[in-house]
Formats: structure tokens, sequence, C-alpha cells
């Protein structure tokens, strides 16, 4: 199938709102979602962006059925680990389950590594939910190690009212 990867440009946050429910309803958290496309051209698109995204898109004789013709996403930003220097973090991938099996997934992630050993990044990471084998096996196919097999880390967060009274603990300036 033909498609070509591109830079997101503002214009396509609807469609990449759209392509989020859809990974969230898939990863069974369509309650977690909490932002609209404004946020995403807020935060993304704006002079310091928080996060750069990559879209699919295939001509639109390909277009799916209900006429869309971005089929795919990669959203990535920048880290840094204090032991090995910059990184990249891609904290989505997806292509609409039509369109998967042509390479679309393989180039979004190749485009994001690419991206990464530009800007002189060591490392690609990522998380993925344990019981998603398709997308552990595909990763896996491509050389990622499983660092919660291999080192042992655990995923943490904070948020909601932890988050507030973690910043709530902070020193006043």
């Amino acid at each position: 199938m033909n498609f070509k990867i591109r830079r997101a440009a503002k214009e396509d946050c609807k469609d990449i709102s759209r392509m989020i429910m859809d990974l969230a309803i898939y990863e069974k958290m369509p309650d977690q979602v909490k932002i609209s496309h404004e946020e995403l051209e807020r935060d993304g698109f704006c002079q310091n962006p928080l996060f750069e995204c990559l879209v699919a898109e295939v001509p639109e004789e390909h277009k799916s059925n209900e006429g869309f013709t971005v089929t795919g996403y990669a959203l990535y930003f920048y880290t840094y680990s204090t032991w090995k220097g910059r990184a990249v973090y891609l904290e989505d991938l997806y292509v609409m389950p039509k369109f998967r099996g042509n390479g679309i997934g393989t180039a979004l992630l190749s485009k994001v590594a690419e991206i990464g050993k530009k800007k002189q990044c060591v490392r690609l990471q990522l998380s993925v939910l344990n019981w998603n084998t398709p997308s552990r096996d595909f990763y896996a196919a491509k050389g990622a190690q499983d660092l919660t097999v291999t080192e042992g880390w655990h995923a943490i967060r904070f948020d909601g009212q932890n988050l507030d009274n973690l910043a709530n603990e902070a020193p006043k300036d």
C-alpha cells in the first residue's frame, strides 16, 4: 500500500485526537483520555512544543471507510538520562486496524528513531501494557529490550490529588 510519513501539522490534531481515542479504546482505558484536539494544538504547535508528532497518510483512493486519509501517528518527546544522555520517548504509536500489516507502524517507528539519532539521542524508550502481546512482539522483533524483565524497572506515576499533594510539599520561594 502506498503511504507517506510526514511531520504532523496543526490541522492534523483532530485526526490525531480521534486516533488517541481509538488507541485508548483498544487499551481498555477510554475514560482516561481527558484532552482534545485544542490541547494538542496548544501543546504541540507552539513556540516551545511539548511533543512532536508524525502521521501516516494514504492517498485518497485508499482512504478508510469513514473517509480518513491520516491512518496512523507516532507522538514523541525528548528526555534525558543522567547515565546515558539524550533520549527520545515514544508516547504513542498507532495505526488504524484496516491499515496494519502494510509497514506503516514500522515506518513510523523507524522515522522516530531516525529523528532521535539526528538529535544525538542514544535510546528510544516506550511503555507497552503487559497484555498487549502483539505490540510487545512487534517491538521485540525490531530489537527492543523489555526492561521489566532484564532490569526490573517499574513504571511510577503521580497524578490527580497525589500530584497536587506532592506539589504542595515543595519549598516556598
